[in-house]
């Protein structure tokens, strides 16, 4: 009798599915002649800007039943198979296989890019420097542990720009070879993760020695090599490298989540929902930094990030990572700019990009 009742349902799902496949592949062939008129004028194969406004758009017209989320995942995943039909992207990220800045690759571009595992942070960035990756994707703060230290410094420096930037939720498990802690006498994960666990793990495990290693990828490859060894990594790590999970979500902040910016050549046009990141220093006097940034209320744009950074030019003096709402391009902001370069003793645009939807 439930045959009967799922029969008409399946077959109605089976027409729809064919009307979809019909309509994706024509999307495909339409995709196909952006990637002519695109190679005619050597514009680039990713535009976010453009992306954005699609996930935006279909996320206000999605009536249900489906999560908003879970469409613009799919259209992502759509437009990234489109795209490389005009050309595969190359993404470099914090390796090997397994982190969660793999995991931000493909929550970013979808999963029909060729990943570019790198062994750091300054890899990822010279790889894009050096055109052998068309992007990077970097860490840039963490909710628990702060901003990353060396992506900071590396933004200072590069002639790359964000174009991107997207957070996502970050889970914590202990995994080992054989899923059990019987004989393991290290942990080992990225210093960050350790400081995200150190609670945890000093209430349960206080005397396993904890060893900091290059990415938690790594960290898992390592245990899935070494039975004495235990890895703290994400999901994704332990079923890449056949980990057992001793214990899962380990984390200290049940709410943890990393922020990460994608670095490159490319910069976005206005998206309709932008913003802008930059680097500023002061003359070291009273007021210097109230002054600095008085064009930012003035013309009002709103600053969503303030950070600071010891400049290590041999004195007590800071660079200041600063967030805000809007696209350089956009008349208000760029007359907030302007007045902020005249007063700053360091100004330096990072880049303008689509607001993440994540």
């Amino acid at each position: 009798m439930t045959d009967d009742k799922l029969k008409p349902l399946r077959e109605q799902i089976d027409a729809i599915d064919a009307q979809l496949l019909d309509l994706l592949n024509r999307r495909a062939l339409i995709a196909q002649e952006v990637g002519h008129v695109k190679a005619e004028t050597n514009a680039p194969v990713f535009r976010p800007e453009r992306e954005a406004q699609v996930l935006q758009k279909v996320a206000t017209r999605n009536p249900g039943p489906l999560d908003s989320g879970d469409v613009q995942t799919i259209f992502r995943e759509i437009m990234s198979s489109c795209r490389a039909l005009e050309r595969r992207v190359n993404v470099a990220y914090l390796g090997p296989a397994g982190t969660f800045s793999e995991q931000a690759v493909y929550q970013q571009f979808g999963h029909a890019v060729e990943g570019v595992p790198c062994t750091s942070i300054d890899e990822v960035f010279r790889a894009a420097e050096a055109g052998t990756a068309d992007f990077g994707v970097v860490p840039v703060e963490n909710s628990s542990e702060g901003a990353i230290n060396r992506t900071l410094d590396l933004l200072l420096q590069t002639t790359l720009t964000i174009s991107g930037e997207l957070s996502i939720p970050v889970h914590h498990s202990l995994m080992t070879k054989t899923g059990s802690m019987t004989g393991i006498t290290r942990i080992c994960a990225h210093s960050q993760a350790l400081a995200q666990c150190q609670t945890w793990l000093n209430q349960n495990y206080p005397q396993i020695e904890r060893q900091a290693v290059a990415s938690n990828g790594e960290a898992a490859r390592l245990a899935s090599e070494d039975p004495t060894m235990a890895a703290i990594a994400g999901e994704i790590a332990g079923q890449r490298y056949n980990l057992g999970v001793v214990k899962a979500h380990v984390q200290d902040d049940p709410h943890n989540r990393t922020r990460f910016a994608v670095v490159g050549r490319l910069q976005p046009a206005p998206s309709g929902k932008d913003q802008t990141s930059l680097v500023l220093a002061v003359p070291n006097k009273a007021g210097a930094v109230y002054n600095l940034l008085a064009p930012l209320a003035k013309h009002g744009v709103s600053m969503t990030r303030f950070e600071s950074r010891p400049a290590r030019i041999g004195t007590w003096e800071y660079y200041f990572y600063v967030d805000v709402e809007g696209h350089a391009q956009e008349q208000k902001v760029a007359d907030a700019l302007a007045e902020l370069k005249h007063n700053a003793a360091f100004f330096k645009v990072l880049g303008s990009y689509p607001f993440s939807l994540y």
